[in-house]
Order: structure tokens, then C-alpha cells, then sequence
């Protein structure tokens, strides 16, 4: 959540940061209301609970017509306490309510918009020209079908719409990204954590995906928990109710977990495939830091997600995301969209957040430095989003014989492999 402190300070930077978000102006005007009845409600329950506790040193030594009328008033007040008390509670719980209907500020460096109008940042490599290299590129269905890596019938026949089986190289594959990502991550000095795949409601409002993105989570009503989406929400709420030492940042963990979404309003989007499914793979990059170091760690998380795909040799660009797109959480977004030779555009496979104090205010995450304590920021990063990954791989690293080209940095994950062959029929 934002810092009740620039509300009041700055309502017209909260106002202007809804407004590009495409989001509800009047919610803060709602909140500044709120909060001054919070406010002025909570002042007079301390005076009314000082006269009270004062008048309860008179009662004692009064006598006769005073010592009725101190009693009467004494009636009055412990009503009127009561009444303060309620209001108080009563304006909190509508100011919290409100808060959390605030998305974080943006930075203002954000391009304005919606999801189309995101700026290309830069370009990292070139598209094959399949038409060149004499043979129409297959998409990665029917090389995953040839391969005998993917099964959509199946998972359909068993889960339903968007669900999938990765079978033989399919699934070494997974399992040679998986692990190949992790070797990088500790690399760079993440912290390996496999994470729940199951959270409490606080973990997941705390991470901002019970607002705008409620739609899209599945949760188990009997047992009021939620499936993740990402691994992002457990490692946030990590060290929820913490408080961490300034020395032992910044605090990098890459967390591997299923991920499930209901992909809420995107029938008839992307239903070919296992480009876009409601249950997959991932290697999330966490950060915990302090507030002042946090663009410069979203810079290093970019450049550690850019060497990623470059290792994996596939064309790529990066977009700065529009303020309409960023999701409720971040400030500022960056995505890497790879080359999708079939589709004839980019599309996104990695995303990184920087959510600055947003989600450590609302999990009570805070630092130490030295006598003061405050919230610290937090920053995502998608390493490797499975199924996705395997999109681009096979579209992009595809043979004309129907074989696929194992780029080098998984080959030690794949027994040495040069190759992913057609299996025979």
C-alpha cells in the first residue's frame, strides 16, 4: 500500500497515479475523508478517556449532590468513550479498506496508456528468415506432437481446456531449464526456495493479486487458502511480520513453484498450444532491499533476465510497460517479449516489477537501520516461465527435417544433446 503520509502531503501525485492507471480517481478523495475522521475520532477518544480517567480520581472523595452529579457525568462519558471508540474503529477499517483500492504510485518515467502503448527499449537479435533458409516454420504444437514432447489432447481429456502432459524430451526439457536457470540464479547470488503453491488470504492481498487480478486466482473455499500464480507471493510474504537487519540486504531468493490462473478473459486468446495455460512451471527472481537501491536492482534484474534469453539464443525486445498494464503493485515494469516466428511477433516471456514499499507495507516487511525502523522494497523478476520458454525454443531453434537445435547452455541439462529428433511413428 502507499504511504498514508503522501496522501496527505501529495493527494494530486496519488490522483495523477490513479488517473494514468486507468483506475478510480474518487477513491482518494474517499481516503483523505476517511482518514481525517480516523484521525479526529481517535483524538477525541483520548480526551474523552482523560476527562474520564480524571474523573474517577473525584468520585471517590465527593459526597451528596456532587458526588451524583460527577456520577451522572461519569454515565455520559463512559457512553460517550464507547461512541469515540466505535467511530474510530469504524473510520480505520474504511480508511484500510479504501487503501488497499490504491494502486502504487508510478514513476513517472512510465509511458502513459494502455496495454499497446508500451515503448520498445531495445531489440536483441534477429528473426530467422525461414523463407531464406528454404522451408516454412512449423509452430510448436506440431513440433512438440512431432517431437513427442507435448500432449494437449490428453491433458484436455483430463483437466480440461489449457491444460497440457509434457511427455519424453517434453519433459527433459522442463527439467533441463529448471535447472539450468537455478545454476544461474545461485550464480548471481539468489537464494535456491521451493515455495508453497498454496498461501493464506493475507500473503496474497499482502502481494496486491486480490484486487484487479483477483479474477484470475483459484481458491479452495473449504480450506480459505489460494493456489499462487507465482512464486512471487509466497517469497514476498517470506519475511512477513520481520524485521530485517540493513546489513543482511539486499536479500535475493529465486523461488521455483506451479503456478495456476484462471486466465480469466482471454477466451478465445492464444488456445492453440500451451502458450497461455492455467497451470505451469516457473523460476521466480525475488529481491528484498533498501528503498533508495531499488531502480538500480530492477536494472540488474532486467540485465540477469536479458542474459537468460540471449543465452538461450533467442530473439528478443524489451518494452517499458504502459501505466494501464502494470498490475496494482508496481511502480515501474519491464518485459522481455521473445520472437514467435509463427505468430510474427514478440510476446512476452519474462517480466520484472520494481513494487518498491507497496507490498512491504502491506506485509509489515521492515528494516533496521541503525534506531530506525521502515519499510523496505521489494522487486520480481520471471527467470524462466516454462511453458513459454519452450514456445520460443522450439519455434525459434526448429530444423527443417522437423528436429529442434538444443542451444549450448542446456545441453549439459539434456545428456549432451545437440538434438531433439522426431520420434518415429
Amino acid at each position: 500500500m502507499i504511504d498514508l503520509r503522501l496522501l496527505r502531503e501529495d493527494p494530486d501525485r496519488v490522483r495523477a497515479s490513479q488517473r494514468a492507471r486507468g483506475e478510480d480517481v474518487d477513491v482518494v478523495d474517499a481516503l483523505l475523508s476517511a482518514d481525517e475522521r480516523r484521525r479526529s475520532s481517535s483524538v477525541r477518544f483520548d480526551e474523552l478517556r482523560s476527562e474520564q480517567k480524571s474523573l474517577g480520581k473525584l468520585i471517590p472523595k465527593a459526597a451528596g449532590d456532587e458526588k451524583a452529579e460527577l456520577l451522572k457525568r461519569a454515565g455520559e462519558l463512559s457512553a460517550a468513550v464507547k461512541a469515540a471508540d466505535a467511530e474510530q474503529n469504524e473510520a480505520a477499517e474504511e480508511a484500510q479498506r479504501l487503501l488497499l483500492q490504491i494502486g502504487n504510485i508510478v514513476h513517472p518515467d512510465v509511458p502513459r496508456g494502455g496495454e499497446d502503448d508500451f515503448v520498445v527499449l531495445e531489440t536483441v537479435g534477429t528473426p530467422r528468415d525461414f523463407a531464406a533458409e528454404g522451408f516454412e516454420p512449423k509452430d510448436h504444437l506440431e513440433l512438440g506432437q512431432t517431437l513427442g514432447a507435448i500432449d494437449v489432447e490428453r491433458g484436455a481429456k483430463v483437466s480440461g481446456s489449457r491444460f497440457y502432459y509434457l511427455t519424453g524430451v517434453g519433459a527433459l526439457l522442463e527439467l533441463a531449464l529448471v535447472n539450468a536457470a537455478i545454476a544461474r540464479a545461485t550464480e548471481a547470488g539468489f537464494t535456491p526456495v521451493l515455495t508453497p503453491a498454496l498461501v493464506k488470504p493475507r500473503a496474497m492481498e499482502g502481494t496486491g493479486f486480490l484486487g484487479q487480478a483477483a479474477q484470475d486466482v483459484y481458491r479452495l473455499d473449504n480450506d480459505d487458502l489460494y493456489l499462487v500464480g507465482t512464486s512471487e507471493v509466497p517469497l514476498a510474504a517470506y519475511h512477513m511480520d520481520e524485521i530485517i537487519d540493513a546489513d543482511q540486504l539486499p536479500l535475493r531468493y529465486a523461488g521455483f513453484s506451479p503456478c495456476f490462473r484462471r486466465e480469466a478473459g482471454t477466451y478465445g486468446k492464444d488456445t492453440r498450444g500451451i502458450f497461455r495455460v492455467h497451470q505451469f512451471d516457473k523460476v521466480e527472481m525475488f529481491s528484498y532491499i533498501a528503498p533508495e537501491d531499488a531502480e538500480a536492482e530492477h536494472a540488474r534484474l532486467l540485465q540477469w533476465e536479458k542474459e537468460w534469453l540471449t543465452a538461450l539464443e533467442l530473439p528478443y525486445q524489451v518494452i517499458d510497460v504502459a501505466t494501464g498494464d502494470l498490475g496494482s503493485s508496481a511502480s515501474r515494469k519491464f518485459d522481455c517479449e521473445a520472437w514467435i516466428p509463427t505468430q510474427g511477433k514478440y510476446r512476452e516471456l519474462t517480466s520484472t516489477s520494481n513494487c518498491n514499499e507497496f507490498q512491504s507495507r502491506r506485509l509489515s516487511v521492515r528494516m533496521r537501520d541503525g534506531k530506525n525502523v521502515k519499510p523496505l522494497a521489494t522487486l520480481n523478476g520471471t527467470l524462466c516461465a516454462v511453458p513459454r520458454t519452450i514456445v520460443a525454443l522450439l519455434e525459434n531453434h526448429q530444423q527443417a527435417d522437423g528436429s529442434v537445435r538444443v542451444p549450448e547452455v542446456l545441453r549439459p541439462y539434456l545428456g549432451g544433446r545437440e538434438f531433439l529428433e522426431p520420434v518415429a511413428k
